[in-house]
This record gives C-alpha cells, structure tokens and sequence, in this order.
C-alpha cells in the first residue's frame, strides 16, 4: 500500500509541478550601472551667466519587470521580459549673482553663483516634484533550454534579442539650447540685484526660484519631444523556475548578461541584471 502511495506522489511530482504557460511579476536590479557626474559646474551660456552642473549615482538601479514563459515547446522554452530600471541624480542651475565687494573689477571677474536645484515634476504621481532620473527599459526575447528534467524545479540556460529604451540624461548639451531672451532675462535682473537693499535681495530670489520653474517647463516639453532613445542588441541568460504540485504559483530567479545598446555617454550600463519573482503557473 505504501508503495502504491509513493509511487502515486511521485506521477503527481513529475506531471503537475509542469506549467505549460506562466506570467509573474519580479523585482530586477540592474547591476553594475553607473552613470559620470561632472568634476565642475560648465557654462551653458556664452558669458558664464548660468552654469549647469549633475551628479552621478552608483551602484545598483533599482527595478521591475514583467514575464511570461510558454513550455509548451518540445526542447526549448520562450520567455518574453519587460523590464524597467531607474537611477537618480541631482543636477544644479548656477546663476551669477553681484560679489558683495568695494571693487567692482572683483565683482565682474569673479561673480557668486546662486544654485537651482533642478526638480522635475512627476505629474498624475503621489510624488510631486523629484530629482531628475535616468530611465532605462528593455524588452527581451529568449530562447531557454531546459537543463534537465527533474520535476518541481526547472534549471535552464538561454538567449535571445533585447530591444533598448533609455531617456536623456540632463547634460549641458541637453539644457543649453533651452536658455532663450525669456532665460537671459531673468538671469539679467538677479545679476543686477543690489545685495544692500533687502527688496531687490527678495527680487533676486523671486526671479531665481522662476528661473528654475521655467527651465522645469522647457526641460520637460524638450523631453517629450526627444523622447526615449532606442536600438537593439541581445543578451544571455541562466536560471530557474520552481513550482510546487497542484499549485498555480511559480517562482523564478534568472541572472542576464546584455550587450548592444546605445545609451549616452555618461552611463555605464554595467550589462548585467537579476530577475527574481513569482507568477501564474498553470
């Protein structure tokens, strides 16, 4: 009788913990990103009048994606992948300001610069305004092999297509063609402000905190029209999927290696990404 029991668990291992078609959710840092900040503030206008500087961020982007698998296929496995990863940075408006000094030479020579954190709004989110951040979106392909056949978990190696998206990163080259006679005006009166008399000190400081709002617009409308860089490369990939008997649930861990894509000078993709989630299995 016992016999008979264990063998029945095991017809029920090797068939059931099999899913035909799966879809999960996974959390996906994307190791090894970084992006370069700048060593010094750069000058965006030809007189020095407003300077653009942005950091960088290390280490890991945080990320999320999506999957569906099909084993259906005798051999070989498809997997199809959305994910999105995401860094943050700050990135800073100098604005020159009159040196407080008995030598007007001094002043014109060496001006203080008043700093505009450059915020961006996230509009339709709980979050307001934020940090400006570099986005990156892949949509993989794969191809996978099962290693073996064992029941419950499911090891496998693979490959395949990767389609690249990836926004802009706030760079001098990006924010210098937005500075117009609205811009240069606005940096005129700040410049002009008399740092003796408190109301033309509350001017300045009016007109600076419009300076930043208004290069929020322009970078935000620029962005739109820009939109997100795409191209196309590939990537290799080994995990496994593990899925208990009778129950529809899976979890899955995949570790990817990518190459191809085109992303902007300042970031080094790092080329390497972990998926570990759980889904539908049925």
């Amino acid at each position: 009788m016992n016999f008979k029991v264990a063998l029945a668990a095991a017809a029920l291992l090797a068939t059931q913990s099999f899913a035909i078609i799966g879809i999960g959710g996974h959390y996906t840092p994307g190791l090894g990103t970084k992006m370069d900040g700048m060593d010094k503030p750069v000058n965006i206008t030809s007189d020095g009048q407003i300077k653009l500087m942005h950091q960088g961020f290390d280490g890991v982007m945080q990320g999320f994606g999506f999957k569906l698998w099909i084993d259906l296929l005798p051999i070989i496995d498809i997997e199809a992948t959305l994910n999105f990863h995401m860094g943050s940075y700050d990135a800073i408006l100098y604005v020159a300001e009159s040196k407080v000094s008995l030598d007007p030479n001094e002043a014109a020579a060496d001006p203080t610069y008043k700093e505009v954190p450059l915020e961006i709004e996230l509009g339709g989110t709980p979050f307001g305004k934020a940090n400006p951040k570099f986005v990156a979106m892949n949509g993989d392909l794969t191809i996978t092999y099962p290693i073996t056949s064992l029941p419950i978990i499911r090891p496998y190696i693979g490959g395949g297509l990767t389609y690249y998206l990836n926004s802009f990163v706030l760079n001098p080259e990006f924010v210098t063609p937005l500075v117009d006679g609205a811009v240069q005006e606005i940096i005129g009166i700040i410049a002009a402000a008399d740092p003796t008399d408190p109301a033309s000190i509350q001017q300045a400081s009016d007109k600076a905190k419009e300076l930043g709002d208004s290069m929020q617009q322009k970078i935000q409308d620029q962005a739109l029209d820009e939109g997100l860089k795409t191209s196309i490369g590939g990537h290799i990939m080994a995990g496994f999927r593990l899925k208990l008997p009778i129950i529809p649930i899976a979890a899955y861990a995949n570790f990817k290696y990518y190459f191809g894509g085109d992303y902007p000078e300042e970031i080094d993709p790092g080329n390497m990404a972990a998926e570990v989630g759980v889904g539908l299995a049925i």
